[in-house]
């Protein structure tokens, strides 16, 4: 049976997500609007940059309608950012930078240390 996969693509390493989607022979599904979350099997909120992601989540109207459909059992992956979002809470870095959470895991997580996301990886 193949499934249709959503990715939110709002951005991060959405493509990676999408293209793993596609190998193991399912259909991925970019999502960047409340219409492309319909008839969608699962979710997944991929790594990138989470105030970005939240900021751009909000500014497209997909807050309320992500909430909406993983609390009602939507399958949900969230991977390094996509966690992030999915925390019930956050620490005060959280809270300085306004960051938008889900709200829907019983975790409360840690901003890391490493600055900027352009300061934060390996070459």
């Amino acid at each position: 049976m193949t499934l249709r996969i959503g990715v939110l693509a709002l951005q991060g390493d959405f493509r990676e997500h999408a293209a793993a989607v596609a190998r193991l022979g399912h259909d991925p599904v970019l999502v960047r609007s409340r219409e492309q979350l319909q008839d969608i099997d699962a979710l997944i909120l991929p790594g990138g940059e989470s105030t970005t992601i939240g900021k751009l989540a909000e500014r497209y109207d997909l807050m309320k309608p992500l909430r909406r459909l993983i609390s009602d059992g939507l399958p949900t992956l969230g991977t390094c950012a996509g966690l992030i979002m999915l925390a019930k809470e956050g620490d005060e870095e959280v809270a300085k930078t306004c960051q938008k959470l889900l709200g829907l895991m019983d975790i409360r997580i840690n901003r890391n240390a490493y600055g900027r996301q352009k300061d934060s990886f390996e070459a």
